[in-house]
């Protein structure tokens, strides 16, 4: 059989929708969603197999005016991708339409030589209409190969774009197994699915000076797992803020990770968070290096 292998970058602005389509192809939970921006940091690659075809999607963070070295780090980054990949794909909010970000990343887009497929997200909630007039303003902005519209809480576009992108592929060998369905590191993974939930119930309060790590991983003689993980933090304000009252707000991310870490693994978890304060930990290099961004500037 002749096989098919690819790298999708998929770009866009922040919440465009591109974790939340990498896990609805993907068919599993291999890149955190939240409501908040910039939840993507580490560059997360989804593998899909579509009849001889390996797709291996790369969910980028999300594309913005950068302020801080992180931000720049994760910009530049999700440009980076978007250049050495075999497709790119544009996703843009139909809600948002050409906004100011999109406009500019459109800009920029014309400039990748290589073939683009536009994705309009969340088309649920748009009428047919402003769907039309939206993808023809962006088709007349930057070439693009094909148009899709999806969305993936109901599923609509998901197996077009799955095929289209399939037949996309060049030919060659697959680079990973057939079963696996990501390339991040299970404690790697865990730590993010417990940023997930320290994001969702923290958005509002703690800023994005909070990272996760798992420092021990051990597989207990009953199956089960033990799983130490550290809540890094920048100030011990930040800190309270983690615990919460009585420690409230640390029992119920810990609770909801390792619900969501026992799911993936499909075993029984059990997971010991600790808060730490590491100062300016945003300008550590090694912070950058496992998270697979340019600390350069």
């Amino acid at each position: 059989m002749t096989t098919r292998c690819g790298f999708v970058a998929l770009i866009g602005a922040p919440n465009a929708g591109k974790s939340t389509l990498v896990n609805a192809l993907v068919g599993a939970k291999v890149s955190i969603v939240t409501h908040k921006v910039q939840t993507t940091r580490a560059i997360m690659r989804g593998i899909v197999l579509e009849d001889d075809a390996q797709i291996v999607l790369v969910d980028t963070p999300g594309i913005f005016a950068p302020r801080r070295r992180l931000d720049r780090a994760m910009v530049r980054t999700a440009w980076s991708h978007a250049y050495d990949a075999d497709l790119v794909c544009l996703l843009i909010d139909a809600r948002r339409g050409l906004d100011e970000a999109n406009e500019k990343i459109l800009e920029e887009l014309t400039q990748v030589r290589i073939p683009k497929v536009l994705l309009l997200t969340k088309v649920d909630l748009v009428d047919p209409p402003t769907l039309l007039a939206l993808a023809e303003k962006a088709n007349t902005a930057t070439k693009f190969d094909s148009t899709f519209m999806i969305s993936a809480k109901t599923g609509d576009g998901i197996d077009d774009v799955r095929r289209h992108l399939a037949t996309a592929m060049p030919k060659g060998p697959w680079l990973y197994p057939e079963d696996q369905i990501s390339d991040i590191p299970m404690r790697q993974l865990a730590a993010e699915i417990t940023r997930e939930q320290l994001t969702l119930r923290l958005h509002d309060e703690l800023p994005y000076s909070a990272t996760v790590e798992t420092e021990t991983w051990k597989n207990l003689r009953d199956g089960s797992v033990r799983i130490e993980q550290a809540i890094f933090v920048e100030r011990e304000g930040q800190k309270k803020i983690v615990l919460g009252e009585k420690g409230r707000t640390i029992r119920a991310i810990s609770m909801a990770a390792r619900d969501d870490i026992g799911k993936m693994t499909g075993t029984a978890v059990h997971l010991f968070l600790f808060v730490k304060v590491r100062p300016r930990w945003t300008d550590d290099p090694e912070r950058y290096r496992e998270m697979g961004l340019d600390y350069s500037r």
